[in-house]
């Protein structure tokens, strides 16, 4: 409800992304009452598996290091050489031609697709945004003047073609992809990426440029591939956004990335936009000290076995429970289909003392997400809660 106190807007934004800090809340009660080990949170996607051991080694060495100039202001794209580490580690796991020159650290992923999406919007410009969606999305483009056009994916959350060929209109700017994809795990085939890039292409021109942006945190966190299909290699006009959050497990340093391949077009003047925007909005990219550490472990992964044993033990029980889902070849999270209303299932499994966020919240009603980013223990001790609770309402 609109309020004297703070802007409209940003009360209506309070009001719409309440889902996932409802269920912190009602957590943070439960805990208090029962206990915090006797309650089994899965409302929260903050990746829990050990740092590398490249991480510390990078650590150790840069805090031995002595060198004043090195915490002073940077470029607004970064420092150079940790830019030319990451270009090359980009280039390598994009399969795509990366140079130093036209990527920016910044604050995380988010702060990198603010930046994206400022740099490319002006009022009224529609981004296409795929069902089910990370929530912030939407915050994003709307705080950039622009207006979001949410597009359905299909059983599978995988990209629906004709719906989104049916969505484009001659507003149309961008359409953000996220795969793997939270809430639902999905990561897209390379044939949906290839088909994908082709849609683009039909509705594309220098006179109205239509962007692929990628946002990517969980691209190396998958867990039946070796390599995760992008269309952005597919499609010229793509901006890639990307961090080291999930796949180093260092969700706090807020340690991203934006990566302007060569092939896009007007590349140099889309770099400058957003040098320049990651200082004028307030982010003003990485801290010096990690960027350093970056550029000493630009390619070192998490033990991403630990989720795919945390995944494999949540989603064959579940379906040996009945549960409905698609087991998700990626990322953090489980997305089941719920046998009756979301919001009344999760409030079913916190008579269990589990939390879980409803679908909607991910603009996919009857559903909840399920976070394995946990210990191990957290999902053992669920797993009757989660088998009484369908038996309960089915």
């Amino acid at each position: 409800m609109p309020t004297p106190a703070i802007a409209n807007k940003v009360a209506q934004d309070m009001q719409s992304a309440s889902w996932i800090r409802e269920m912190f809340e009602k957590g943070r009660l439960l805990k208090a009452e029962f206990g915090e080990e006797n309650v089994q949170d899965f409302s929260l996607g903050n990746p829990n598996a050990a740092q590398p051991e490249a991480f510390y080694k990078a650590l150790e060495a840069v805090a031995a290091e002595r060198i004043p100039a090195a915490h002073r202001y940077m470029p607004n794209a970064g420092f150079e050489e940790t830019r030319r580490v990451v270009a090359r580690f980009a280039s390598e796991e994009y399969r795509l031609e990366i140079e130093p020159a036209t990527l920016i650290m910044t604050s995380g992923a988010a702060g990198g697709m603010n930046v994206v999406m400022r740099s490319i919007l002006n009022p009224g410009d529609e981004v296409i945004v795929l069902v089910p969606f990370f929530v912030e999305y939407k915050f994003y483009v709307e705080q950039a003047g622009g207006k979001v056009v949410f597009v359905e994916t299909d059983e599978q959350c995988q990209p629906d073609m004709a719906a989104i060929e049916k969505a484009l209109t001659d507003r149309t700017r961008a359409i953000i992809v996220n795969t793997p994809n939270n809430p639902s795990g999905a990561v897209y085939t390379e044939e949906k990426c290839r088909k994908l890039a082709e849609v683009l292409k039909k509705h594309d021109s220098d006179d109205r440029p239509l962007y692929l942006v990628t946002d990517d945190p969980y691209r190396r966190i998958i867990f039946d591939l070796d390599w995760c299909p992008t269309p952005a290699g597919c499609y010229d006009r793509s901006i890639i956004v990307s961090s080291y959050s999930k796949d180093v497990s260092i969700a706090g340093e807020r340690a991203g990335y934006i990566a302007l391949p060569t092939k896009l077009p007007n590349r140099d003047l889309i770099f400058g936009a957003m040098a320049m925007l990651n200082r004028t909005l307030g982010y003003v990219n990485m801290p010096a000290f990690m960027q350093r550490v970056i550029a000493r472990c630009a390619d070192a992964l998490c033990d991403v076995d630990f989720y795919r044993q945390n995944r494999d033990l949540l989603c064959n029980a579940l379906l040996e429970y009945g549960y409905e889902l698609n087991v998700p070849g990626g990322a953090l999270y489980a997305f089941p289909i719920t046998p009756i209303d979301d919001v009344e299932f999760t409030d079913a499994l916190m008579k269990h003392k589990i939390l879980t966020v409803p679908g909607r919240g991910f603009g996919r009603a009857g559903h909840i997400r399920i976070s394995f980013c946990v210990d191990r223990m957290t999902i053992e001790r669920a797993l009757p809660g989660f088998k009484a609770a369908i038996q309960e309402v089915s």
